[in-house]
């Protein structure tokens, strides 16, 4: 088991490493998303930053359990962050639509100017969340950042896409769905923070049953649900 606190200086060393590696090695869109950093200066050096202040929040730490807990926190915190472009990705939400999606979260604001902003915190919260992930794992040795996260990952995604649906509803059949949905939200929202404090509470090594129960479990009626979300915590 690892024991020591891990410096300021060695999570960005392990980061900058991860996103070079994502942009020659990993699967299509981490590449695109690393190569788009790695191949615009200013963009690279706002991911730099922004990176930098997270990783602050887990080098401060004093303890390596303590650090292993700002991290987990960190990582979930960015994949909220990034749902809006995976979610129009997923959905393939284009023209009209895709317009009236952006004042769901950005207002009135320029169209132009929203997809900029947003498409520049999906790139560097993408790349961070790939850090985290890689930080975990060959620097903590922490499981909770492996299978944990990324059933929550689905979990929250299928959330998103929800309440997205729903604010984009237009036919009749999108609007039964949508309050259909809506009756079903306090149980989504439990269940979903059930699943967060579960992460954040799970010991480093935890066993194969422990897993099951604390992140798989499902009671009741709950059994016949898919996991989506209320309204997301998104744009922080």
């Amino acid at each position: 088991m690892v024991s020591r606190v891990y410096t300021h200086a060695r999570l960005m060393e392990a980061s900058e490493a991860r996103v070079e590696m994502a942009a020659a090695f990993d699967s299509p869109a981490d590449t695109l998303v690393a190569s788009h950093i790695l191949g615009h200066p200013q963009a690279y050096r706002r991911w730099e930053a922004e990176h930098d202040r997270l990783m602050r929040s887990v080098s401060g730490q004093t303890h390596l359990d303590s650090q292993v807990m700002a991290l987990r926190s960190t990582a979930l915190s960015l994949l909220h962050r990034k749902a809006i472009f995976d979610y129009l990705r997923y959905r393939e939400i284009t023209g009209r639509k895709r317009h009236r999606f952006f004042t769901v979260f950005y207002g009135s604001r320029d169209y132009v100017n929203a997809v900029l902003a947003e498409h520049g915190n999906y790139v560097r919260c993408s790349s961070s969340y790939l850090c985290t992930q890689y930080l975990a794992e060959h620097l903590m040795e922490d499981y909770a950042l492996e299978e944990p996260l990324q059933i929550y990952e689905q979990w929250y995604a299928e959330y998103f896409r929800a309440y997205c649906d729903g604010a984009l509803a237009e036919s009749e059949d999108e609007k039964l769905a949508a309050a259909l949905m809506e009756e079903l939200k306090p149980l989504l929202v439990h269940q979903l923070a059930e699943a967060r404090q579960a992460i954040l509470q799970m010991p480093q090594n935890p066993s194969k049953h422990w897993r099951e129960v604390q992140i798989r479990k499902a009671t009741g009626d709950t059994q016949k649900l898919r996991v989506q979300l209320a309204m997301p915590d998104r744009v922080n």
